[in-house]
């Protein structure tokens, strides 16, 4: 796109509809996305918004916005401030009251992803009367989350079966393959059967786990916020697993070590101050201090990996781990469909490091995890 065409893209956008005899329409869809969600706050100024869900009434348009998509949809597309001046206008200059003060939307809205993002994003700016009936909505998603992965991250770790054999009878331990096997000599070829005379069973045991420290840095610029949940449901989880130590950290130019709430996934999320920087290599320097045997500690690092400090403390500290006999897993950060989105050429330079590189839905993580701690 010429500069011309970037100027007149940028005037599209100020003066909103009206204006594309003049100006000529939204030139690609990043542009048509601002300009829908520009126009679904600022159309109001003249009595009309297109884009409102005003009624369940059909229409032909275009799916339209609700107030919790339009609140996540801002957030996507434009920089930090000016975010805060559309907010502002949104509640100020426009009176959308629903969007932190109307008690009855929030007692009615179904629970679901969508919302608890938008609550997250807007939390500073709510009374507290509805903070608290936001926060019962965010419960509610994270409990619906918790019993969606609690089985995929405990299962790695339940006790495992031991091919001993057992004289304990009973139908979970029964092995099959060892039984048919053993009592093959008593097939019978007129009935075609076999007769078992000797069951055979396993030693079902539970492996028990030499304590290890997991320390999980959750990176919390405003692209991660989705990794920042499913983040606070696996370290809860994580957590609950007596045999490990687990840390949890989140980060931006600052490092906010909020171990003290790991248990309560709900108390972790509402700590989110999403934006700012990002400084990885301060949030690693910080996990180093928290490390009681490297050769039994694995540091998780969950983040887009586009670092905003010094690349070069960044490298500096990562070997300075691995040399250390630490497990460095760099998760990249992933979308509400698991889609990555990370700085390749960061991550690739991390790995030259020694450290591990992946994009792993919860359930994958705690695999992994298994295989280093078992």
């Amino acid at each position: 796109m010429s500069e011309e065409q970037k100027r007149l893209a940028r005037w599209r956008l100020v003066l909103g509809n009206g204006t594309e005899e003049l100006l000529g329409s939204a030139c690609n869809d990043f542009d048509k996305e601002c300009d829908k969600a520009l126009s679904f706050l600022y159309d109001r100024e003249y009595g009309n918004s297109r884009n409102v869900r005003h009624s369940d009434q059909g229409s032909l348009e275009q799916s339209q916005l609700t107030i919790p998509d339009w609140i996540n949809k801002i957030h996507e597309l434009f920089p930090r401030k000016t975010i805060e001046r559309i907010e502002r206008d949104a509640i100020e200059r426009y009176q959308i009251e629903e969007m932190v003060t109307n008690l009855e939307v929030l007692n009615r809205v179904e629970p679901n992803q969508t919302l608890l993002k938008a609550v997250l994003r807007t939390k500073h700016l709510m009374n507290q009367e509805v903070l608290a009936i936001a926060r019962q909505l965010v419960r509610k998603v994270i409990e619906q989350l918790m019993e969606k992965l609690a089985r995929k991250v405990k299962n790695p770790f339940i006790g495992t079966i031991n091919r001993r054999r057992s004289f304990q009878k009973n139908a979970k331990n029964f092995d099959v393959k060892t039984t048919i096997k053993r009592n093959l000599k008593n097939y019978n070829l007129e009935e075609k059967k076999i007769y078992i005379k000797e069951p055979y069973f396993h030693s079902r045991v539970h492996q028990q786990v030499d304590k290890w420290q997991i320390i999980i840095l959750v990176d919390e610029s405003g692209s991660m916020l989705d990794s920042v949940i499913h983040s606070a449901v696996t370290a809860a989880i994580f957590f609950g697993i007596k045999s490990i130590k687990t840390h949890l950290c989140l980060f931006d130019t600052s490092v906010v070590d909020i171990s003290s709430d790991c248990a309560d996934p709900v108390e972790t999320i509402m700590k989110v101050q999403l934006g700012g920087g990002t400084d990885i290599a301060q949030a690693l320097k910080y996990a180093y201090s928290l490390i009681n045997n490297p050769r039994r500690t694995i540091i998780i690092l969950i983040t887009d990996f586009y670092e905003g400090g010094s690349l070069q403390s960044l490298f500096s500290i990562t070997k300075q781990l691995i040399e250390s006999g630490v497990t460095l897993l760099g998760l990249a950060a992933l979308d509400e469909e698991a889609n990555p989105r990370y700085d390749h050429t960061t991550a690739a330079r991390m790995v030259t490091l020694g450290a591990h590189v992946a994009a792993m839905t919860p359930g994958e993580l705690a695999e992994w995890v298994a295989k280093k701690v078992l």
